[in-house]
């Protein structure tokens, strides 16, 4: 087994996502060994503890003359990693282990105050937060996109193959159907969907994608966006991500996009939307009608008429005795349900 040292900088470097090879030569190891230790598992172990070591007077240590180095490194730059300070000192000469320095730098390295978060409470029907959430499903990557109402907290999920401008489009009008109205102003994140450039940091303006600008106005709400590095201002859609993740997803089977579109909108009505939230102290699904619908916008007559031209549908194959039928498999609760409605 390789040293402690060796082994904790080997795993840093492959967390950093270098080459096997670049590992190699930082490291001053050969690259088979970088293949041997991950084959067998040594690197796989948690590292990430100081290692147990037997009391020693305190004295001087060969990292004493490079700690100025370091500290004045990161007055300028508090999150530079352990990693790229030890390459630092190694240049200039440090020639002890990469543990002491990365233990010298976990005690000095400057720890920001937390940024104040303060809550930010919306007036009926004013706004709606709109986010996805990728899930990996065993039949491939889907995208949940959730729009969160900001005063009751009622939450509407919808699932699509892409994340693309099409399917918010797609999924914002169907929530704005199914509320029967238009909440006054849209918070997003930084979709490329959305936002061209955001300038407001440089004193400039949120630049929007003109076909969202024009949706945007059709159904009569406003834009706004995040700024960057400053998701937490929508927090009212990121909790709901990790609810939908733990109480949904977490131990179900689906049998396909279908089966998990109908158990999505079973849970939104008998689970999500009718439970007390844990904010407001109060039902999303009663606020809804007792204060959010009455405030939304009238949705317009018609339905929005994009000017990009839909995805051209897949070549059908040619009919015959190879044609392959796919039928998807439905659970048996779900016959059951059909069988009794041709019953009654």
């Amino acid at each position: 087994m390789y040293g402690w040292d060796k082994l904790v900088l080997l795993k840093h470097l492959l967390e950093q996502g270098l080459s096997k090879t670049a590992i190699a030569e930082q490291a001053g190891v050969s690259r088979g060994l970088v293949y041997h230790l991950l084959r067998t598992g040594q690197l796989d172990r948690d590292l990430a503890a100081p290692r147990p070591s037997r009391a020693r007077p305190p004295g001087p240590q060969r990292l004493d003359p490079y700690k100025p180095i370091i500290a004045t490194r990161l007055a300028t730059y508090p999150a530079l990693s352990a990693v790229r300070l030890f390459a630092e000192c190694r240049a200039a000469g440090y020639p002890g282990s990469y543990t002491q320095l990365a233990e010298h730098v976990r005690r000095v390295r400057p720890v920001p105050p937390p940024e104040p978060v303060v809550r930010f409470e919306t007036a009926p029907g004013r706004q709606a937060q709109v986010d996805f959430a990728e899930v990996r499903l065993p039949w491939g990557k889907r995208f949940a996109l959730l729009v969160v109402l900001g005063y009751s907290r009622l939450l509407w999920v919808g699932w699509y193959p892409r994340q693309t401008m099409q399917m918010l489009m797609h999924g914002l009008e169907a929530a704005f159907l199914q509320w029967g109205g238009v909440p006054h102003e849209l918070l997003f994140d930084q979709l490329k969907a959305v936002v061209i450039d955001d300038e407001r940091p440089a004193g400039g303006p949120l630049l929007a994608n003109p076909e969202f600008l024009r949706f945007a106005a059709h159904w009569g709400f406003r834009i706004r966006a995040c700024r960057p590095y400053r998701a937490k201002t929508k927090g009212k859609v990121e909790r709901p991500i990790r609810y939908l993740r733990t109480n949904f997803l977490y131990g179900r089977e689906f049998l396909g996009d279908a089966d998990l579109q109908a158990q999505c909108d079973a849970w939104l009505t008998d689970v999500a939307n009718p439970r007390v939230h844990g904010t407001t102290g109060a039902v999303p699904a009663v606020r809804f009608v007792e204060a959010d619908r009455p405030a939304l916008r009238l949705p317009p007559s018609r339905r929005y008429q994009s000017l990009i031209p839909a995805p051209r549908a897949p070549t059908r194959p040619p009919a015959g005795p190879s044609l392959t039928v796919r039928v998807e498999r439905r659970a048996l609760t779900a016959y059951a349900a059909l069988l009794t409605a041709a019953r009654a």
